[in-house]
Parts: structure tokens; C-alpha cells; sequence
């Protein structure tokens, strides 16, 4: 990975922590100010909760790339250690699906005259944990190059005790 592109991936994962951060404090400050225009349409403060899980969700997945990005940096990226990273991108993902979920529960009632909207916000859940299987295979990937990776230092380290 070129240093431009890694730069401004570490960019965009610290733009996206502080936003993370910056919702989850004025979800926070609404949650206590008590100061809620609720008309009852909608449970405002499980939507607020749920966003602060979600969001939670979102800066585990953004440090787990962010470690992958310095392993990838300095070359260490096929070793076990890269593991817990990309399991902690799966959880993250998966848990960002169970949020949607929520989400889509606490909207529901309001959709009883178009189930529509449910029924789509329930495919978009479902595609959020297709993403989590799509990472999943990459694990594998990943797994098969480690071990290939470990192979082929085997062999050379073989080779240098035969010559």
C-alpha cells in the first residue's frame, strides 16, 4: 500500500471517529437535557440509544481497519495477530446489523399502513450481515495466506540449510 493511499485512509478513519464521537455526545446531551419535542409519533429516546450502540458499532469496526492498515504498513499482515482485527470487523459489522434490526422494530408500529418500509429495512438488515459473510471469506483468505505464508518460510528456511 502506497503511503498517499494509506494516509488518506487514516484520514478518513479519524474523520469518521470524531463524527462517531460528536453524535454520540449530542445524543448523550439529548438523552439527559430532557428537553424532548416527542409528539409521540416516534420513541425518541430508543432511537437515541440504539444510535449510540450503533455508533459504538461503527468506531470498533473503524480501529479494527485502522490496525489492519499499520499491520499492511509494515508487512505483518499475514500473521495471526491480523486475526482479532478482522473477527473484531466481523463482530462490529454483525452488531451494526442487530442495531438496523432494532431500529427497524422500533419504527415498525409507526408503518402499519405501508409494511413496505419494514419489509425493506428488514432486506437492508439482511444485507448488512451478507456484507459480515462477504468479510467472513475474506478471513478465510487470509487464514489460507498465513498458512501459506508460514509454508513458504518453512521451505526457505530449508533451502538455505541445504545450500
Amino acid at each position: 500500500m502506497g503511503k498517499l493511499a494509506v494516509g488518506a485512509l487514516r484520514a478518513v478513519l479519524v474523520m469518521v471517529l470524531v463524527g462517531t464521537v460528536f453524535v454520540q455526545a449530542l445524543m448523550v446531551w439529548a438523552l439527559v437535557s430532557g428537553k424532548d419535542p416527542e409528539d409521540g409519533s416516534l420513541p425518541l429516546t430508543a432511537l437515541r440509544v440504539i444510535t449510540i450502540l450503533g455508533m459504538v458499532s461503527v468506531q470498533v469496526a473503524v480501529v479494527c481497519v485502522g490496525r489492519l492498515v499499520t499491520m499492511v504498513r509494515r508487512g505483518t499482515v499475514f500473521s495471526h495477530a491480523a486475526f482479532r482485527y478482522v473477527d473484531g470487523v466481523i463482530g462490529a459489522i454483525v452488531a451494526a446489523a442487530l442495531v438496523w434490526f432494532a431500529v427497524t422494530a422500533v419504527n415498525a408500529p409507526g408503518q402499519r399502513d405501508d409494511p413496505g418500509v419494514t419489509v425493506i429495512m428488514g432486506g437492508i438488515g439482511v444485507a448488512i450481515l451478507g456484507v459480515a459473510l462477504i468479510v467472513l471469506v475474506l478471513r478465510m483468505l487470509l487464514a489460507q495466506a498465513v498458512a501459506r505464508d508460514a509454508e513458504a518460510s518453512q521451505l526457505q528456511a530449508e533451502l538455505a540449510e541445504v545450500i
